[in-house]
């Protein structure tokens, strides 16, 4: 704003001593994508500066959500594998039901505390020693839930969970249909949801419908799915609502919350118990 103001004062006195003033030269393509301040032209003011300050942080902003969340993967998946692959871990957890419990508590606790409470969640390194703590937590009531099912199955549940979340995230950068303003119905589906979870865990224990229970499992699975690309376009910020940039730590814990709740219910729905 000031140096249009100065410019214009400069052609001002340029003028009034006879010389000719010459227009500067719109930035170039490189100029603009390349981070710096350059010159361009609007309605207002024939001068003003243009920064892509704006992008640049949405953009350092997905990439550290991205790298933190493809290390909680790496984590969920190396617990899965060895819960899965060798029998002595596989039969120490089925046999010690207490490590699960208290990996719950821990889980729901480093939950709360990151959802809830902004100074713990903003503050380094505490956000990410809780991130950490909730990270593993989540991954051995994961590896846990797959040491009941085929090993077949769990790879299988695996591949389709990524190929899920795949499609998902890249529906959701490049479609124009605005996710984000669709948080009333995902509310609604959510609480339809957790309603009929509290009734079958009600039900199921006097008689087991196995019908229901996938059905269920498939609700669930769209459920989250639909989550997924609501959290990866509120990541990108360019649609109806936005998160801050501030916010790493809770968008990587919403994202990777999606994605192990999405392989659950496919476990769920396609995994084949042990025998």
């Amino acid at each position: 704003m000031t140096q249009g103001k100065l410019s214009l004062a400069n052609k001002a006195d340029e003028s009034s001593n006879g010389e000719a003033f010459v227009a500067p030269v719109p930035p170039t393509y490189e100029e603009a994508i390349s981070g710096a301040s350059a010159p361009c032209y609007n309605d207002i003011e024939m001068l003003t500066e243009f920064t892509w300050d704006d992008v640049n942080i949405r953009r350092v902003f997905i990439r550290k959500v991205y790298s933190i969340l493809m290390i909680q993967l790496l984590v969920t998946f190396a617990i899965v594998a060895l819960f899965t692959f060798c029998d002595p871990v596989k039969d120490y957890i089925q046999t010690n039901p207490g490590w699960y419990w208290a990996s719950y508590a821990v889980f729901f606790v480093t939950y709360l505390t990151l959802s809830c409470c902004s100074v713990p969640r903003r503050r380094f390194p505490w956000n990410l020693i809780l991130l950490a703590v909730f990270t593993l937590s989540l991954s051995y009531m994961t590896g846990m839930l797959s040491s009941f099912y085929n090993t077949k199955s769990v790879v299988m549940c695996l591949g389709i969970t990524v190929a899920v979340c795949l499609v998902v995230t890249i529906f959701s950068f490049q479609t124009k249909f605005d996710v984000t303003s669709c948080h009333g119905v995902l509310f609604i589906f959510c609480m339809v949801m957790f309603i009929s979870g509290v009734v079958l865990a009600i039900v199921l224990p006097f008689r087991y419908v196995p019908w229901l229970d996938a059905t269920y499992a498939v609700l669930g699975a769209i459920l989250f799915t639909m989550f997924l690309a609501f959290d990866t376009q509120l990541l990108m910020g360019n649609k109806k609502y936005a998160m801050s940039p501030e916010e790493y730590v809770f968008a990587t814990l919403n994202i990777y919350l999606d994605i192990v709740y999405i392989f659950s219910f496919f476990l769920q729905i396609f995994g084949a118990k042990r025998d």
